[in-house]
């Protein structure tokens, strides 16, 4: 018999803060997390805006000495996992280590470690690079760092399928607990790749917005005038657990993961199905799995990163799959406020769809000002509204053509 999969505990680091419901409240009251970078290097550059996690330091759970010897990407995971694991209040040490996981995404890894250490090889030569490079950069660091910390002797590796990593992690670790493989899981995704090689690689593929003049504008999906993604950093982290196990120790359950949807465009290297096929395939094996039809779908978090061609597919695909329903479903992109986390994203969007069925508010969709030409479906610009939710699904699609898309309910006993 498959078990049932609930959500315990939730931590993340974000453009809007570092602590879940501050984040939540300013995303509902429909601040941008998004600023102008101030590094005077970047005035070549075609994008010089990001949503940055400008007060974030590690320093509650990390000593001042170690913190050089773990990179940006993991720290954010490592302080977010913490956090959940503390409100999901799990007792790693009670636990079976060999029933416990460790699974988080993550796109693209040290990358500003890698850029650094690359200089200093240019420069001096190979006596220059530091020996802490490649455990920096890899991105398995991120979840060994958390099983280091729980002592976790089960599961543990890294996922990297670019913006679909942390949806593919969390898929993984629940399917380890459905499966009757582990009880508990620390799962989601990081990433730090706010940096001017991951700056210049985007841009160089038209990628990045460059309405760098009003920062807090330019994250604009499904806008007319959108004209690409806002690069954002961070990291969202879920307890996920047993049913069982959880009630057993008095968990406060804060949802269910229900279902999951997973498909590959086998297109283009970046460049998604132009009508969404592969997409629509993975929501719709989604709510399949959920054992849910459709029009009882309440809310969607897009994937949304405004780009033509990505915001143009997403919209194709909700249009297939939900027919009819697709207009009475309520759908918005967190982007627009905290731009886009790559790896990152699907652990911070899981936790902004819970809120959306705890508190019955849909996040707002900032900017959208002049939706594109048949882009009309309840998208909600602007600003928040209330709506009961039951059902939430988040989106995450990635360069490669990996579709990953979850399904979350409100818990009912």
């Amino acid at each position: 018999m498959k078990k049932r999969v609930v959500v315990t505990g939730i931590g993340l680091v974000s453009p809007l803060g570092d602590d879940p419901e501050v984040a939540w409240k300013r995303l509902i009251e429909g601040e941008s997390g998004i600023t102008e970078l101030e590094d005077p290097e970047l005035q070549d550059f075609r994008s010089k805006i990001a949503g940055q996690c400008k007060d974030f330091s590690p320093s509650q759970y990390v000593e001042r000495k170690d913190e050089k010897k773990i990179e940006r990407f993991a720290q954010f995971s490592y302080v977010s996992g913490i956090r959940a694991v503390e409100q999901s209040g799990i007792d790693f040490s009670k636990e079976d280590p060999f029933r416990c996981a460790v699974i988080v995404g993550c796109g693209a890894g040290g990358l500003a470690e890698i850029a650094r250490q690359d200089a200093k090889l240019s420069a001096g030569g190979p006596s220059r690079v530091s020996p802490l490079t490649i455990p920096k950069i890899i991105i398995n660091s991120a979840s060994s760092l958390l099983a280091v910390r729980f002592g976790i002797h089960g599961v543990s590796y890294g996922v990297a399928t670019a913006c679909a990593s942390a949806n593919n992690a969390m898929i993984e670790a629940y399917k380890l607990i459905r499966d009757g493989d582990a009880d508990v899981a620390l799962t989601g995704g990081t990433e730090a790749a706010v940096c001017k090689l991951g700056l210049a690689g985007f841009s160089a593929m038209r990628a990045l917005s460059g309405r760098n003049e009003t920062p807090e504008k330019a994250s604009r999906p499904f806008d007319a005038y959108r004209d690409g993604f806002v690069l954002g950093e961070g990291a969202g982290m879920v307890v996920l657990e047993e049913l069982e196990h959880a009630k057993k120790r008095g968990a406060a359950i804060l949802g269910e993961f229900a279902g999951y949807g997973v498909t590959t465009d086998a297109h283009h290297i970046t460049q998604p199905d132009p009508e969404g096929v592969y997409a629509g395939a993975a929501m719709q094996a989604a709510l399949r799995t959920a054992q849910i039809a459709p029009e009882r779908l309440d809310y969607i978090n897009a994937h949304g990163t405004a780009t033509h061609l990505g915001d143009a597919a997403e919209v194709a695909a909700i249009k297939r799959l939900f027919g009819d329903a697709s207009k009475s479903v309520s759908i918005s992109s967190t982007k627009s406020a905290i731009g886009h986390l790559l790896g990152g994203s699907g652990g911070v969007e899981l936790i902004f769809s819970l809120m959306a069925i705890r508190d019955g508010v849909i996040p707002p969709t900032l900017n959208l000002e002049y939706p594109d030409e048949g882009f009309d479906l309840d998208f909600t610009p602007l600003v928040a509204k209330e709506r009961k939710v039951d059902w939430a699904m988040s989106n995450s699609f990635g360069f490669g053509g990996h579709n990953a898309c979850v399904v979350v309910a409100r818990f009912v006993d």
